[in-house]
């Protein structure tokens, strides 16, 4: 009973938090303008959130925390003072099929002290991944996905009247700031409606005899799952392309786009975009025909950090910050010919800085260890971030 009172107490806590800003919050809107595609019809209003009136100019981002262990990052977190914070999914270790057992692993999240402060003093907003919807590299067929879901937005304090909880998904979208700094949020959901995986096996040798003997000589080790070559296969599901083909039709200047996993590693042949590349290049091909600007990819899941660059056939120069784990370390890197920095094998969070300065506004994207040092740091302007004519 006492883990299920402090899941429930911490959701109801958040919930009071959330509710406090009243009528306000639920009717926030976007202010009239025009679509990103020049359509002047109206525009989806954004999913409801405390901070949704906010200029931001830091914000922290993260994956991979697992419960039952001492996660010293949130000190470097806190002091680092990000107006908002994304959880991009393993933000516990459920593996479970059992939803007390689920509630038990958020539970221990709510009661690590560093996580119980960033949540009293920061505003928050989270999507999962494998291991927080159920079950490792689940997808759509997943059995206690729609239970798990309901777990999830009651810990996360979901309102009950949100358009969130009418989802396939835990997919959500926020916009924050007035027009000339405004960030939109948009956090996917790559789990609810995924279609299975393809698994490779390397010869007549079994996956893991042959990584071992791969990482033992130092070598990039690939995952053991191939490109899915059904052209109906996907991650997203029809209702979550169409909800974000709408979405990126409101206008922003900065649009941060939350994905469990990479979206632009080549082919690490762990889970990511590249297994479905119909899906990856639609996510692009959509971000050319709405003419998005200001796109930033913000990723998790490897158990390590990196940043990856694709320069070729995208309408602009697309950047992908991997920020992976907050507690968890893999030893060895996958192979990744977008990678433009050094891999860190060590807990870390994401930052990304705005420097809102009209048209020179810059966004600075770094990762930052444990230490408090910045491991990766690059920054862009707005221009480098649009559409060319």
């Amino acid at each position: 009973m006492l883990i299920n009172e402090a899941f429930v107490s911490s959701g109801i806590q958040w919930l009071r938090r959330s509710l406090a800003v009243g009528c306000a919050l639920t009717m926030t809107a976007i202010a009239p303008a025009t679509r990103a595609d020049g359509d002047a019809s109206p525009i989806e209003q954004p999913d409801p959130h405390v901070a949704l009136d906010r200029t931001l100019t830091r914000i922290g981002f993260g994956s991979c925390a697992e419960g039952g262990k001492e996660q010293p990052i949130w000190e470097v977190v806190l002091a680092a003072k990000p107006e908002l914070f994304l959880f991009l999914g393993d933000n516990v270790y459920g593996d479970t099929r059992d939803m007390a057992v689920l509630r038990a692993r958020y539970a221990e999240l709510a009661q690590q002290p560093g996580f119980a402060k960033l949540r009293d003093t920061t505003p928050i907003a989270a999507t999962w991944d494998d291991h927080d919807f159920g079950e490792d590299d689940a997808g759509g067929d997943f059995s206690q996905k729609e239970a798990s879901r309901q777990v999830f937005l009651e810990f996360w304090g979901e309102p009950a009247d949100s358009p969130r909880r009418a989802r396939d998904g835990v997919y959500a979208s926020y916009v924050f700031g007035p027009p000339g700094r405004r960030v939109q949020v948009i956090l996917l959901d790559l789990r609810f409606n995924r279609t299975p995986l393809v698994r490779q096996e390397p010869g007549a040798r079994n996956y893991r005899s042959w990584a071992w003997a791969r990482h033992k000589k130092g070598l990039e080790v690939p995952g053991p799952y191939a490109r899915n070559p059904d052209a109906k296969a996907t991650m997203l599901g029809e209702r979550q392309w169409q909800w974000l083909e709408r979405q990126l039709e409101a206008p922003a200047d900065v649009r941060l786009i939350g994905s469990s996993l990479q979206v632009l590693a080549d082919f690490p042949g762990w889970e990511g975009w590249s297994l479905f590349a119909r899906d990856q290049q639609r996510l692009i091909e959509l971000i050319r025909r709405k003419r998005a600007n200001g796109v930033v990819f913000l990723s998790g899941d490897m158990h390590y950090a990196e940043l990856s660059r694709l320069d070729v056939n995208v309408p602009y120069t697309f950047w992908d910050v991997t920020s992976s784990g907050l507690t968890e370390v893999w030893p060895a890197a996958t192979p990744n010919a977008n990678r433009v920095s050094d891999v860190i094998r060590e807990p870390n969070f994401g930052l990304v800085e705005i420097d809102w300065r009209g048209a020179q506004t810059t966004v600075t994207l770094s990762v930052v260890d444990q230490r408090g040092t910045r491991r990766i740091q690059k920054a862009l302007t707005l221009a480098e971030l649009r559409t060319q004519p």
